[in-house]
Parts: C-alpha cells; sequence; structure tokens
C-alpha cells in the first residue's frame, strides 16, 4: 500500500492547485457551494493526474531504471509489479471520471481532455522537443479550465478569462523549460538515453527560451491587473500591486536553477527554498486580501 501510494505521487499533487484559480478570480471564493465545487476538482484532478503518473511509469519502467533519481520509483525499483500497477491505473481513471461526469457535463469533457493529451505525452508527444514542454503546459491550461467549468455547471454566467489562460500557459512553459534544463545539467551526455526529447536540446537553447517565456508570463499577468474588464469584474484596481511580488517568484525561480543548479521539480523547490515559498504564499495573501477583504 506505501508503494502504491508512493506510485500515484501524491507530493506532485499541488499542481493541481491550479484549479482554484477560476474559482478565487471570479470571486466566488466566499461562496461555500463554489469552493466546494472547486475543491471538488482539486480531488477529482488529483486522482486523474496519479493515474497518468503510473501509467507513465509504466511505459518507462525501462529507462527509469537507469537514471539516477527516478531509479528508485516503486515500479522501476521493482517494489510494485506490472500487473498490480496496470490494475491501480485502471481503477484510478473509473474512480476520476465517474467523479468527474457527476460534477458537471462541461468538467468531464475537461477530464477526458486531460487524460487524452497526458495519455499522448506519454506515447508519443514526449519525444519531440518543445513539443514536449507544451504539452505540459496545456495539461495546466486544461486545469484551469477546468476550474471554471466545474463553476458553468452550477453557474453558466461564470466567465473565463482568456488573460488567466494566458499566464497558466506562460507560468507552465516557464516551469517546464526551467524543468528540462535541470534534466539537461543533471544528466549531461546521457540526457539523450533518459528522455529522447533531451537530445535535441542544449543549455544555450533552453536559457534563451526561459529568458523568452519569463518576459512573456510576467508581462501577462501585469496587463491582465491593469485590464479595464478585470477591474471591473474584481471591482478593484489594486491587483496590480502584486506585480513586484511575481516579479520576485519568477527571478528567485530562475536564481535556483542558473546558479544553485534546482529545476528538477519544481514542487519539491517550492517547499525547499524558504524566500520563494514566502513569495508564494505572500502573493497569495495579497490576492485574496484584496479581492475578498474590502
Amino acid at each position: 500500500m506505501t508503494a502504491l501510494i508512493t506510485l500515484a505521487r501524491p507530493r506532485q499533487w499541488i499542481k493541481n492547485i491550479v484549479v482554484f484559480a477560476g474559482v478565487v478570480f471570479a470571486g466566488r471564493l466566499g461562496d461555500p457551494a463554489f469552493a466546494v465545487r472547486a475543491a471538488a476538482a482539486f480531488a477529482i484532478f488529483c486522482v486523474l493526474s496519479s493515474a497518468i503518473y503510473v501509467f507513465n511509469d509504466l511505459m518507462d519502467v525501462e529507462k527509469d531504471r537507469l537514471h539516477p533519481r527516478k531509479r528508485t520509483r516503486p515500479l522501476a525499483s521493482g517494489r510494485v509489479g506490472r500487473p498490480i500497477a496496470a490494475v491501480f491505473l485502471l481503477a484510478l481513471v473509473l474512480a476520476g471520471l465517474f467523479a468527474a461526469f457527476r460534477a458537471g457535463p462541461r468538467f468531464g469533457q475537461a477530464a477526458v481532455a486531460f487524460l487524452l493529451l497526458n495519455g499522448m505525452y506519454s506515447l508519443w508527444l514526449k519525444r519531440h522537443a518543445m513539443i514536449d514542454v507544451m504539452c505540459i503546459s496545456v495539461s495546466f491550461l486544461i486545469r484551469a479550465i477546468a476550474g471554471v467549468r466545474i463553476l458553468q455547471d452550477a453557474d453558466p454566467t461564470v466567465a473565463l478569462s482568456n488573460w488567466l489562460l494566458l499566464c497558466t500557459f506562460f507560468l507552465a512553459l516557464f516551469l517546464g523549460f526551467g524543468k528540462r534544463r535541470s534534466e539537461l545539467v543533471l544528466l549531461e551526455g546521457d540526457a539523450s538515453e533518459h528522455r529522447a526529447s533531451l537530445g535535441e536540446y542544449s543549455v544555450e537553447l533552453l536559457d534563451m527560451v526561459i529568458s523568452i517565456v519569463t518576459t512573456s508570463a510576467i508581462l501577462s499577468f501585469s496587463i491582465y491587473t491593469i485590464w479595464p474588464e478585470t477591474i471591473a469584474n474584481l471591482g478593484t484596481d489594486k491587483l496590480v500591486y502584486t506585480v513586484p511580488v511575481v516579479m520576485y517568484g519568477f527571478l528567485r525561480y530562475l536564481f535556483l536553477i542558473r546558479e544553485r543548479g534546482l529545476g528538477g521539480n519544481p514542487s519539491e523547490i517550492l517547499f525547499r527554498d524558504p524566500p520563494l515559498l514566502a513569495g508564494v504564499v505572500a502573493w497569495v495573501v495579497a490576492v485574496v486580501g484584496l479581492l475578498y477583504l474590502r
């Protein structure tokens, strides 16, 4: 049971927190009914993302055994056999989809799209440079959309912000390319043997791409905070004051992947680096305060 829990990668569930963006920026976090729906969306995507992790480990078990870190995973180390992992995968998929469609048809469709995209990623798309990280980013985009769809299943008037999607997309690209850079440096000459797409990357290329997506992410959020429609919908023009905190978060993360050699696992970095964690918490508190404590 412990090995199965490890196989589900609960530490990675934090990535699904993006589903809460919809309820927060729709101004509905204070409504218990919508807050519960957002929490349900988070829980369902935790189940679905665990299914994807199990499927990915089943596909990559042989390569993982050669990886300096991944070889300790339950499947690669032999603590969980393939037949048991396959049954566990099926149970996670069925439970996740059943709960998703019970929550609402629009949310259920987003859940199906999430599984299909990540299934294609594990089977084929992850072998191609740029496309691999783009798929990861779209996966985060689907999470953000799902967080709105579950609200729309209860109230069709809830709007889906294009700026929310842009900010989510560029942030995911930033984290994805940062992870690829870390893997490339860690694995050095053996990178392509562990992940096919890494053979097409170089540190110089990734540094240039990371600079582009960092600028795009910060500009997208900055424009979002002063966009007239945003101010009208949220009822405040003070969100722009959180831009310096966002800037610090990106710069701190860049420092960690460039100077400290981190970046392989964004969720672990967040909890291992107190300044970065403090910045994220400060931004969340500031946003909630500005939107709900007026």
